[in-house]
């Protein structure tokens, strides 16, 4: 019993995958909301680090290891080593980036990996989602990505996702704003405190083998 409420007290781990087309030496208004999320939940004890998808050879595939030069499994070794995932991507044409589909793909190789309980190995790991656009699109991208997680087994939290979405066919991104619209940072902050929650409980409570 001791041990298993040292578990569940213990830091939480967290990767966040930057699904911004931009490469890392750019602005990227996703990686500034994933910065927020990632010091949201760093004041529930959960720290991590953010993958630019885009500096990453991501090959095309639904296989955990596509062969030469696909650096995925380095990639995969994080998510696996997390309690919490955050997924971060831009809107283009009213949809998640095609990286943050790529993301998803190389994830659906994980259906068929299972732990020595014969569990799916991605039971007990909560997913969280994070979108940034200055169009349409960000509820139909959330609800996307997370039936995408949930499938190959991440638990989403109550109001897991947050977003911004600034007036379409403007020019204005969430990177440009003078501050952050209080409704955001609410939504952040409710998603960081339920993904930390939620990550404790699993670790005390753990799914059930078959």
């Amino acid at each position: 019993m001791t041990s298993d409420i040292l578990a569940a007290d213990a830091p939480l781990r967290v990767v966040a995958l930057n699904c911004s087309l931009k490469p890392g030496s750019a602005e990227s208004s996703t990686q500034l909301l994933l910065d927020q999320v990632l010091s949201a939940l760093a004041e529930h004890g959960a720290s991590g680090s953010q993958v630019r998808i885009a500096d990453v050879n991501v090959a095309p595939g639904v296989e955990t290891d596509m062969g030469d030069g696909d650096e995925w499994p380095g990639v995969r070794e994080q998510i696996l080593a997390a309690d919490i995932l955050v997924l971060g991507t831009p809107i283009w044409v009213g949809h998640a980036s095609s990286l943050a589909q790529r993301v998803i793909e190389r994830l659906d190789a994980e259906l068929s990996e299972t732990d020595d309980a014969g569990r799916p190995i991605l039971f007990d790991r909560v997913a969280v989602v994070a979108v940034v656009g200055n169009e349409d699109g960000a509820h139909k991208a959330t609800a996307d990505l997370f039936q995408g997680l949930n499938d190959v087994g991440f638990t989403i939290p109550a109001q897991g996702g947050t977003y911004w979405n600034g007036e379409a066919m403007q020019a204005v991104d969430y990177k440009d704003l003078d501050e952050t619209p209080e409704s955001v940072a609410s939504t952040t902050a409710t998603l960081a405190r339920n993904a930390a929650h939620l990550a404790r409980v699993l670790r005390a409570a753990r799914y059930p083998a078959e």
